[in-house]
């Protein structure tokens, strides 16, 4: 079992735990919406896709962070999974990321929906 994220206590009273399947999405979402420069021991660390937030809507700016997701995951996450397809939506202030990918523990295929509206 590995921490869930992000780090709260259960209804026992100890460190949240979560399966699997549940840390490489929690995983996915971390490398996702950290800005590089966010953390000061791995300033690299994050895919810089929510800058992307402010772009206009358009098929260039979806083909950029598809670009730049796909990038982050397969440097931070590929020990944990296998990309098949990212999929990018800008719609006016947010972006609608979909991640198909493998999981390699387990070797079963999964999807990550998320969303970010822009702002803090």
């Amino acid at each position: 079992m590995q921490l869930d994220y992000p780090f709260h206590f259960d209804g026992r009273e100890r460190t949240a735990e979560t399966g699997t399947d549940d840390h490489v999405r929690d995983l996915i979402e971390q490398v996702l919406f950290t800005q590089p420069g966010e953390r000061v021991n791995r300033p690299d660390f994050g895919s810089g896709v929510m800058q992307l937030v402010f772009a206009s809507a358009s098929p260039e700016v979806a083909a950029t962070a598809e670009f730049l997701i796909r990038g982050a995951l397969q440097q931070w996450l590929s020990s944990h999974l296998s990309v098949v397809d990212v999929t990018v939506e800008a719609v006016e202030a947010q972006l609608i990321i979909r991640i198909d990918y493998v999981v390699l523990a387990t070797g079963e295929p999964a999807t990550a929906s998320f969303q970010q509206e822009a702002g803090p």
